[in-house]
């Protein structure tokens, strides 16, 4: 018998508005043993309220987090600029990555500038981009 795998990450977290997109990444997580507990969020600013009230709590914070930068109401922009606001230790234990469909240079450099931003990546994900994330 195999022995199960156990995941990457313990938790992701994924923010996106457009619920196919957040179904297909949730997907590409779970099934490529990349994150153990998936949090989805189609409004930013939920997100955002999580990341809040947790920051202080590192075992309810994700390893990795997957944003999208077209949403309404909040951006992932304007979700980058209020998490630029967030502790230091969350900033150090959470690793951020824009993921979008855009290939609007402007974003994608806007996106790679950002120093809370490991890096920026066009939809959709695929095993091959989870298995380089460290």
């Amino acid at each position: 018998m195999l022995k199960e795998l156990n995941p990457k990450f313990e938790t992701v977290m994924i923010i996106d508005d457009n619920l196919i997109d957040l179904y297909i990444i949730s997907r590409m997580v779970t099934q490529n043993n990349f994150g153990k507990n998936v949090l989805h969020y189609t409004e930013a600013q939920e997100a955002m309220k999580y990341l809040q009230e947790n920051q202080d709590n590192i075992s309810k914070l994700p390893q990795i987090i997957f944003v999208d930068i077209y949403m309404p109401l909040m951006s992932g922009f304007e979700f980058m600029e209020a998490y630029d606001k967030l502790s230091a230790a969350l900033k150090n234990y959470c690793k951020t990555y824009i993921i979008s469909s855009t290939i609007d240079n402007e974003d994608i450099a806007r996106s790679s500038s950002n120093t809370n931003v490991v890096s920026f990546h066009v939809k959709p994900i695929t095993k091959e981009f989870l298995d380089r994330i460290i």
